[in-house]
């Protein structure tokens, strides 16, 4: 399925999202709530017609989580695609490039929207910084114990009731998102990390940057001005922390985006070297043939 000609990957806002389903399903994943504004919670049994449930590609700016206590979905973060079997948490961090096209019949538990805005009683960062599965390149399949499952069910009942309540309760809402959290973090294999924080917290930004801003800028200088560090010591960072230069991230970035807009968009390869990479069609081919092993012709034609 195509995400229409005249448009990028879309990315949208909690306000926008629920129009953007409707193209295809019969479910408003977002109640217009007010209330609750950065925080959104329903519940997958809603779903009416899950046999045309297919969710077209797209960013958000908020976070979310799709939580399986029963069934089979089929999710993708970037451009790998995801078996979830129940019971199983699907993480998908904003900006992060996804297609939902697949929920069995059978499948129950939540789907949760929030914003980080809504976790601003906690430090800034904490979020990517101390839960592996909010991180751009982690693994966003969590599988679940009976035990986990129940309490974390649990506590997804009750933010479900003060979403629909009559006060915010947006304190509540945010120690018990943080209380999910942490108690998968719990059941989960400590990840040895390197021990530069520095270096590692400029990576993530730079990763956030470059999922937000790749149609903006497509040079590590620009990037680096966005962080506020110079270009040598955005890559001598990125290099500690993952044994990468800037440059090959901003490459993945841009063969991720064009990989989804040749496969998932009706624009022409002219038309994707252009609003992409300001870049001729012949430029852009040598470019995406290097990094990939294949014309951007060829890639289209695969499965």
């Amino acid at each position: 399925m195509k995400i229409g000609k005249e448009k990028n990957i879309p990315t949208l806002s909690s306000y926008e999202i629920s129009n953007f389903h409707m193209h295809s399903i019969d479910w408003l994943p977002i109640i217009s709530n007010t209330r609750h504004d950065d925080f959104h919670i329903n519940r997958i049994d809603d779903i009416s017609d899950k046999k045309r449930f297919h969710v077209l590609p797209h960013r958000k700016t908020f976070h979310d989580f799709f939580f399986l206590t029963k069934g089979t979905s089929r999710r993708s973060k970037g451009l790998n695609s995801y078996e979830i079997k129940a019971p199983a948490i699907f993480f998908l961090p904003a900006y992060q490039i996804t297609e939902h096209d697949m929920i069995s019949e059978d499948a129950e538990g939540f789907y949760c929207h929030f914003h980080e805005r809504i976790l601003d009683i906690f430090p800034k960062g904490m979020l990517t910084e101390r839960f592996a599965f909010f991180q751009y390149q982690s693994n966003p399949i969590v599988q679940l114990n009976t035990k986990i499952q129940d309490i974390i069910a649990d506590i997804l009942e009750r933010l479900f009731t003060i979403y629909r309540g009559e006060s915010s309760g947006k304190n509540l809402i945010s120690l018990y998102l943080m209380t999910i959290f942490e108690e998968l973090k719990s059941e989960m294999p400590e990840v040895v990390t390197k021990n530069r924080k520095s270096n590692f917290e400029i990576t993530k930004r730079y990763k956030h940057a470059l999922a937000k801003h790749i149609y903006d800028y497509q040079n590590i200088t620009d990037y680096a001005d966005l962080l506020n560090v110079t270009p040598n010591y955005l890559n001598k960072c990125v290099k500690t922390a993952i044994d990468k230069t800037a440059q090959d991230l901003l490459k993945e970035m841009l063969i991720l985006e064009a990989k989804t807009l040749i496969k998932h968009s009706e624009l022409n390869i002219s038309e994707i070297a252009v609003k992409l990479c300001n870049q001729t069609p012949s430029n852009f081919a040598r470019f995406f043939k290097k990094q990939t092993g294949l014309s951007p012709k060829e890639y289209a034609q695969t499965n």
